[in-house]
C-alpha cells in the first residue's frame, strides 16, 4: 500500500550507496537508480546528489523519509484496527531471526499462528541481525528476533519498534576432565587464561563472546574460529579450548564435554529483541506470534 520507491529510498539511506541498497533488496543498481529518478520526477525535486564517489541525500529526501516512517506506522495501525474489528486475519506473515531463534523459537510460534489463523500463511527466514533489519525495512519480514550487538540501531531509531523479549544466559563448555568441570561454582573470569573458540570476526557470536569476556575483565586468547555449535563442541572435546554457548542452543551430545552454568555479577547473557516496524506490535497476528515465542522461551529457560 505504500509506494515501494519510498522503501528503496529508505534502503539507500540505510546503506549509503545505490549498489549496497540494490544488493540488500535483490535488485540491480540500475533498477534502483531508475526507481529513484522516477520518484524524484514525481515529487519535482532532487533526492540524491553525487558527492565524490558516493552520494548524499538532499533535504527533500530526508523530508520524504520522515513521512515514509509516519505512513508506514499508520498502515500498521490500520491493519491492527481492521483485525480488531472482527475480520479474520489473512495473507502472509513473515518471521525472521538468527539461527538459534529460527530453530528453537520461531517454528513453535509459526505453528501456533497457523493453527489460530488458518487463512494466514506463515513464512520463516533465518538471517543475521543486520539482514533482519533490512528485511523489515524492505517489508519482506513483519517480525524479527535478533540479538543486540554494537551494530544494532539505537532504541530511538524511529524506523523500528524494538522491545526486549528475553535474556538468554551463556554457558561455558569445557572438556569433561577440565579442572573447572568439577567446580560447584564457575565464573567467566575463571576461564580467563584458557584458549578460546569463538565465531568468525564480524559475526554476532564473535561480538557476543568478546563483549562477555571484556565484561568479566579480560580479553580472550582466541585460538580457533567456528560458527557452528557442533564444530565448537568437537574442538572442545579434543582439547582445543573452551567456548561459550547460549542456553537456548542445543548441542550435539558428546560425553567428552561438560556444559557449565556461569555465576557471578553480571552473569553473561545475550539480550534477544522482538522488532517490528512502528505500529506492528498492535497487529493481532504479530501479537499472537510474540506471545507464543515468549511461552516457548519460558519452557526452554525455566530456571534462568
Amino acid at each position: 500500500m505504500i509506494d515501494p520507491r519510498l522503501r528503496i529510498l529508505q534502503m539507500v539511506a540505510e546503506h549509503g550507496t545505490v549498489t549496497a541498497a540494490a544488493q540488500a533488496l535483490n535488485y540491480t543498481p540500475s533498477a534502483v537508480s531508475y526507481q529513484l529518478r522516477q520518484l524524484a520526477s514525481d515529487v519535482g525535486t532532487e533526492l540524491l546528489v553525487h558527492q565524490g564517489r558516493g552520494i548524499r541525500l538532499t533535504n527533500a529526501a530526508r523530508i520524504l523519509l520522515r513521512h515514509a516512517e509516519l505512513l508506514q506506522e499508520q498502515w500498521e495501525l490500520a491493519r491492527a484496527e481492521l483485525a480488531a474489528a472482527g475480520s479474520e486475519p489473512a495473507g502472509q506473515v513473515t518471521l525472521c531471526g538468527f539461527s538459534t531463534a529460527a530453530s528453537t523459537l520461531l517454528p513453535p510460534a509459526a505453528a501456533a499462528l497457523r493453527d489460530a489463523h488458518p487463512h494466514v500463511t506463515v513464512r520463516i527466514i533465518e538471517a543475521e541481525p543486520d539482514r533482519c533489519f533490512d528485511l523489515l525495512l524492505a517489508q519482506e519480514a513483519d517480525l524479527a528476533l535478533l540479538v543486540v550487538t554494537a551494530d544494532s540501531p539505537p532504541m530511538t531509531d524511529g524506523r523500528f519498534d524494538q522491545q526486549p523479549l528475553l535474556d538468554d544466559p551463556l554457558d561455558l563448555v569445557v572438556p569433561r576432565d577440565h579442572p573447572l568441570a568439577h567446580k560447584r561454582w564457575v565464573t567467566l573470569a575463571d576461564a580467563a587464561r584458557e584458549e578460546w573458540i569463538v565465531g568468525t570476526p564480524g559475526s554476532t557470536y564473535h561480538q557476543l563472546v568478546l563483549a562477555a569476556c571484556m565484561g568479566a575483565g579480560f580479553t580472550p586468547n582466541i585460538a580457533h574460529h567456528c560458527d557452528e555449535w557442533d564444530t565448537g563442541t568437537a574442538l572442545v572435546a579434543h582439547g582445543f579450548g573452551v567456548f561459550l554457548v547460549p542456553r537456548l542452543a542445543r548441542l550435539h551430545e558428546d560425553q567428552r564435554v561438560k556444559r557449565l552454568r556461569l555465576h557471578g555479577e553480571p552473569a553473561p547473557a545475550r539480550r534477544i529483541m522482538a522488532v517490528t516496524r512502528p505500529g506492528g506490535r498492535q497487529v493481532p497476528t504479530l501479537m499472537h506470534a510474540i506471545d507464543a515465542i515468549t511461552g516457548t522461551a519460558s519452557q526452554l529457560l525455566p530456571h534462568r
